[in-house]
């Protein structure tokens, strides 16, 4: 089985003395549940803990593919601002759905995913994740289906029909685009998160033909050792030995490639795809702020006409004017709200792109040192491997 142990850069800080607090989880033992259209794989998640709000030292719980989908959404949907955790995609393609390499690489990606969220300061106190780390699989199943149906309260519906209609209104009315937050500030950090997604992206898809490579390399390597073992069966005496030895040689490297090929995978191509989600969760957080700065703009405005319309109420229709104050008091707490929601989006993101720039740091540094140790580990394999063989290739020659 290929080795998917996480980096120390990427877990939660284990307990540095005994009796400190300490929350360790483990995404392990995928296995495949179900026939048919109907299959899927669960994954055992392993919680040990010392700390007083979580049920016990350790629990181990059985969970599927979408109660981590359940714990994702809950979090981006309560937790405005922050950067959730990315998921691995989904794979529709039944013939790599069940794939040992897809199910190891989404196992690993699950087991990050769980950890990022137990090392977030905020995150790892939510009731939600207690609730995904401990429920009994009944329970969860209670939870998902409850969250995950059409309308998830009374409440979204409303807002929903809200939305429809404002989209429609303004269609009708032939309003302009709203307003955007812009600021040097922050289209400066528009600007680096576009563009580190797109290098990100690149070396991404750059790492994965390396392993491509590797993985070819590999096998026309293997086929050349069989092919030259052959040649020297045919050819008899020295040449033989001499051919089987070259052949054998090829077949040793030939793993040793795929299995660099499989390193390639786990601990460089999939870290650079992994940071590619992760912008694109700081691209939805992005989203829900320029939802807020919308709402703030729009109640803002609102309030500073109604408060010109009210000052002349006041002196020319004086009935009208205590009903009108009413509404106006409504409409500032709710601007004031507005205000307070887009600001606190504002501070949280500024916290997070510190961590992320940190985190962001330790793990493209550790990916790229696996690459260029295992890049050098099999450079000086295939060298003495050929090495050897020289001078018995030398005395066939001069013979």
């Amino acid at each position: 089985m290929i080795s998917t142990e996480r980096s120390q850069s990427q877990s939660p800080r284990s307990p540095t003395a005994a009796g400190a607090p300490f929350l360790t989880i483990s995404v392990t033992d995928p296995v495949k549940m179900g026939t048919g259209v109907q299959s899927y794989i669960s994954y055992r998640v392993i919680t040990k803990t010392n700390l007083p709000e979580f049920e016990g030292q350790e629990k181990i719980v059985i969970r599927r593919y979408s109660d981590f989908e359940w714990l994702h959404d809950r979090l981006a949907e309560k937790y405005k601002g922050i950067f959730i955790p990315p998921l691995p995609e989904k794979n529709a393609v039944e013939k790599f759905r069940f794939s040992k390499e897809f199910i190891e690489m989404r196992c690993q990606a699950l087991d990050l995913f769980v950890n990022r969220i137990a090392s977030h300061p905020e995150l790892k106190q939510t009731e939600d994740f207690r609730i995904f780390l401990q429920a009994d699989e009944e329970k969860m199943d209670r939870a998902r289906s409850y969250e995950t149906g059409i309308f998830k309260k009374p409440s979204d519906f409303l807002q929903m029909f809200k939305d429809v209609q404002s989209k429609v209104s303004d269609v009708v009315l032939g309003k302009e685009k709203p307003v955007e937050e812009s600021t040097p500030e922050y289209e400066k950090l528009k600007n680096y998160i576009f563009e580190l997604e797109n290098h990100l992206a690149e070396a991404q898809k750059q790492a994965f033909r390396l392993v491509k490579r590797h993985r070819e390399l590999g096998q026309s390597l293997a086929d050349f050792g069989k092919a030259i073992k052959l040649l020297g069966a045919c050819e008899g005496d020295s040449l033989e030995k001499v051919f089987s030895e070259v052949g054998s040689k090829s077949e040793m490297l030939s793993v040793k490639l795929q299995r660099e090929a499989d390193n390639l995978l786990f601990h460089f191509e999939e870290p650079l795809k992994d940071y590619v989600r992760s912008v694109q969760s700081i691209k939805a957080t992005m989203v829900d702020r320029a939802n807020a700065f919308r709402q703030h703009f729009d109640l803002d405005q609102e309030r500073k006409y109604k408060e010109l319309n009210l000052e002349k109420l006041k002196f020319m229709n004086p009935e009208k004017f205590s009903e009108t104050e009413v509404e106006f008091r409504e409409l500032k707490a709710d601007s004031e709200e507005a205000t307070k929601r887009f600001e606190h989006i504002v501070a949280v993101m500024e916290e997070e792109l510190a961590r992320f720039q940190e985190q962001k740091t330790a793990d493209i540094g550790l990916a790229f040192h696996e690459f260029a140790k295992g890049q050098a580990k099999l450079a000086k394999d295939i060298a003495d491997a050929w090495r050897s063989v020289l001078p018995k290739l030398e005395a066939c020659s001069t013979s």
